[in-house]
């Protein structure tokens, strides 16, 4: 097996092995894919937020944003513009460099609130940030609006394997995440596609994850792994904790499989030590969510703030990654 060169015609066996590597010698190989193409000394700094909070007919197991749970979240309208520039400016001057911009929506309607939200996308690209949106379920037409409007990345997670995901969601289909992010793909949007940890699934269904991801071509831009955090009130609540060294495996396999993706230590990372942290970095994560309320997308997702990573960051001696920075060149 050549670890190291980008393919996209993985095994879930082969995959299954990779996960399964002695942990201090997966850590090693993930490492040394990661400095053939990133900088190790740079972690892309990013923002959340929850441009529509609440309300989501959707009933994912996990989310607090749902209509059809009881959790402290309650409904609110689309943010005011004005109110989403100034909370991407203040992150900008932290040394954020993406924003990613997130609405409870099943899918994206041809209405006046789309136009608005097409509308803060071209605001907060032109303060010089990278901006994702995860809107939910998404047309080529509409993708397409959103990359005239000057959108980097989409966010649309596949959240766990196909076998495993009517377990956990019933409102819509493994190919719908997939038409998603297809239509993205006709644009020259990137893609931001990863999953969840903690929902109940097996290894096999984490690796099966995983193999859809690296059999897409081009691989996504963005794997986001996140660590469930159980919400009062959802199905999921009483899930037991992820041991860090699964989320260290899900990373370093995800890394050794799609080289040239940012992998993202994304929700959940509230929970994790700094020692935790640096484990992750080692093993090839190269992006975090950070916040100024502590808080990643709702009351209920805890985040760390800005000076608490600034201070962890050098501890590491590393250093926050500039907007629109590409993989590096490998010949």
């Amino acid at each position: 097996m050549s670890v190291g060169k980008i393919r996209y015609d993985w095994h879930k066996e082969e995959i299954l092995a990779i996960y399964n590597t002695p942990l201090l010698e997966l850590i090693y190989q993930a490492a040394s894919v990661h400095r053939q193409y990133h900088d190790p000394k740079q972690i892309q700094v990013c923002k959340l937020i929850s441009i529509k909070t609440g309300g989501c007919p959707e009933d994912c197991g996990y989310c607090a944003q749902s209509s059809r749970y009881k959790t402290e979240v309650k409904p609110e309208a689309l943010l005011e513009k004005a109110t989403v520039l100034n909370i991407a400016k203040k992150a900008k001057e932290t040394g954020v460099s993406r924003v990613c911009m997130g609405a409870a929506w099943r899918e994206v309607r041809d209405n006046s609130q789309f136009e608005q939200v097409l509308d803060m996308v071209k605001d907060v690209t032109s303060m010089g940030l990278e901006v994702c949106c995860t809107l939910g379920m998404l047309t080529g037409d509409q993708a397409k609006r959103l990359e005239n409007a000057g959108l980097y990345a989409y966010n649309h997670n596949l959240d766990t394997s196909e076998e495993y995901y009517s377990t956990v969601i019933t409102t819509r289909t493994y190919s719908d995440r997939l038409n998603t992010i297809e239509n993205v793909r006709q644009t020259n949007v990137t893609v931001c596609s990863g999953g969840i940890l903690g929902l109940g699934e097996t290894v096999e269904d984490r690796v099966g994850m995983l193999y859809t991801l690296s059999n897409l071509q081009p691989h996504p831009e963005s794997v986001p792994i996140n660590i469930l955090s159980q919400v009062p009130g959802t199905p999921l609540e009483n899930q037991p904790e992820v041991p860090i060294w699964d989320v260290v495996r899900m990373i370093a396999t995800a890394r050794i499989i799609m080289p040239s993706a940012d992998v993202r230590l994304s929700a959940g990372r509230a929970k994790l030590t700094q020692v935790e942290q640096a484990f992750c970095f080692m093993a090839g994560a190269n992006s975090i969510f950070s916040s100024d309320d502590h808080k990643m997308l709702t009351v209920t997702t805890p985040c760390p703030d800005y000076d608490a990573d600034a201070e962890m960051l050098n501890l590491l001696g590393l250093e926050m990654r500039p907007p629109f920075q590409k993989t590096l060149a490998v010949g």
